[in-house]
């Protein structure tokens, strides 16, 4: 396994070509904010499900991808938004909605990482780590 100077970015990538080329799955190096995000991705129905593998330092987070009639994809697009170089804030009146409410803004707030309309519904703000349709 390589550095990476952004891991979030990097598991964005692996799930976007993964998706482009219609794998079922994607494996990647464990975080806890990776499996925050797989966690989101599941609840918000963009992904089957996720398992973590492997030893504590060693550990691999393996995602296993949604497809509905004719292969389509769930996820139709993803895009970092705050990255290690410029961090990206927001209140909780100004979360944005991503494709109009299809979509769905990973939030990293004070009370963990949480969906745009669940901090929106707490009143948090924080930092906007991803957008997924």
């Amino acid at each position: 396994m390589s550095v990476h100077t952004d891991p979030i970015a990097d598991m964005l990538t692996r799930i976007r070509n993964a998706v482009a080329v219609g794998h079922e799955r994607v494996v990647m190096p464990a975080s806890k904010i990776k499996v925050g995000i797989a966690q989101i991705l599941v609840d918000e129905g963009f992904i089957d499900r996720y398992e973590v593998n492997g030893e504590s330092h060693r550990r691999h987070l393996e995602l296993i991808l949604r497809y509905g009639e004719r292969r389509r994809p769930a996820i139709l697009g993803l895009r970092r938004i705050s990255r290690p170089g410029h961090r990206v804030y927001r209140g909780a009146a100004e979360l944005p909605r991503v494709q109009g409410g299809i979509g769905v803004a990973v939030v990293s707030t004070s009370q963990g990482l949480l969906p745009d309309r669940e901090a929106r519904r707490r009143r948090l703000g924080g930092e906007i780590v991803c957008e997924v349709w």
